[in-house]
């Protein structure tokens, strides 16, 4: 994945020269207040139910439990390997992606500008390039963010620059630019976020981006080893909103028989998983607080060999990624954090990234149009919370009465 500031340099520098299908579970109850973790489900589904009154808003709650994490399919790359075991305790996520409504919320709380919203430090945009590389024009150095812009032809797919531009004006309410709004897309998912502003958000809604574990297991939905969030049936119009026809230069998403979407879906547009989550394949991409690197599976089967763990004992438990990041596609960048789910551009001639196992990364600094958010909360922060609002409120100080003459 090309960078924000990357492409603006760049720019700047080239002016200037098939199995059975699988059932999924029943959604989970989720636990009571103070009760056991998910993991020590022994206990029975009766001895974790909840009344609706105990979940947080929009979130749903995941179990916990044992799943394969990676995939041996076709369709997925070296960095989704090797295969191994991971075990990962009960949290809540967010139903959907957070959306434009959403995101305003949180804007207007706190008044905070987004990355694509403020313009590029040249100081820190050096830090990413070669170095030599020339300072680019001012212009490029304004305040925005990459935009899809599908070329009118076939275009070698090694070389996406044919279908990122840089956009001056870019940003979350402009997702395609100065002349594009959101008006009448409120629950559409909030796009061009970077990884500081996700962050952002997620602390001000008391919450947190998931690990890269937690969302591939909560995607599978309880479906372990399949090939896509519904079971190892093919992806098709009906199943989420990735890209039709041919990519990037003819989408027939809004002909007949297409899934009707060329950008982003309300969200719910599709049917959800066995979590009661929706959009885990297709629409935006997600963050992950994960470093990325490509060998992070193979790390970690190294590290659990090291440590003496076999067979059973072979499960990496709550792991939370590579303590340093290393990612080739962008070799300069100090650090690249992981994002998951795919897109509406995901198509199986380039990126079949709409699998739950498929992995992505950029740079913190980056926003793109086709990548947002989904927050997670553990049952412990929930407590905390819902304490904090059943509090009562301390009696009024009365007023002071004057000193008698």
């Amino acid at each position: 994945m090309m960078t924000r500031k990357l492409i603006a340099a760049t720019l700047a520098l080239a002016a200037s020269h098939a199995a059975p299908a699988l059932q999924p579970p029943e959604q989970p109850a989720a636990p009571a207040a103070g009760s056991a973790p998910a993991c020590c489900a022994a206990m029975g589904r009766a001895g974790i139910v909840a009344s609706a009154k105990s979940a947080p808003p929009g979130m749903v709650w995941i179990p916990g439990g044992e799943f394969s994490m990676g995939s041996t399919d076709p369709l997925a790359r070296p960095d989704e390997a090797p295969v191994h075991r991971v075990r990962v305790d009960g949290f809540w996520m967010d139903q959907t992606e957070v959306t434009n409504a959403q995101f305003a919320e949180f804007i207007k709380a706190t008044g905070y500008k987004t990355i694509a919203e403020r313009a590029v430090d040249w100081e820190e945009l050096k830090k990413q390039l070669p170095a030599g590389t020339p300072k680019p024009d001012e212009k490029m150095l304004l305040p925005g963010s990459l935009v899809f812009t599908p070329p009118n032809h076939p275009v070698d797919l090694r070389g996406h620059e044919q279908w990122w531009s840089w956009t001056t004006g870019a940003n979350w309410q402009h997702p395609e630019g100065p002349g594009s709004s959101i008006e009448g897309k409120d629950n559409h998912p909030v796009v061009h976020i970077a990884y500081e502003d996700a962050v952002a958000y997620c602390t001000w809604a008391g919450k947190s981006l998931p690990t890269e574990a937690q969302w591939e297991f909560a995607a599978r939905g309880g479906l372990d080893h399949a090939v896509n969030v519904w079971g190892n049936e093919p992806v098709d119009a009906k199943r989420c909103n990735i890209w039709q026809g041919h990519f990037p230069d003819k989408n027939t998403a809004a002909e007949p028989g297409g899934d009707g979407f060329t950008r982003s879906a309300p969200v719910k547009s599709f049917p959800p998983n066995g979590y009661g989550l929706y959009d885990m394949a297709g629409n935006v991409w997600e963050w992950c607080t994960d470093l990325y690197r490509p060998d992070t599976y193979a790390r970690r089967m190294l590290e659990m060999d090291q440590a003496g763990k076999k067979g059973p004992d072979r499960i990496a438990v709550n792991p939370t990624g590579a303590t340093k990041s290393y990612d080739p596609r962008n070799p300069n960048s100090p650090e690249s954090r992981v994002h998951r789910g795919g897109s509406f551009l995901c198509n199986d001639s380039y990126c079949a990234s709409y699998r739950p196992s498929a992995r992505m990364a950029a740079p913190p600094d980056t926003g793109l149009q086709h990548l947002g958010l989904r927050c997670v909360m553990t049952q412990e922060a929930w407590d905390k919370q819902s304490r904090k609002e059943r509090a009562p409120a301390a009696d009024p100080i009365p007023p002071t009465q004057p000193a008698p003459r």
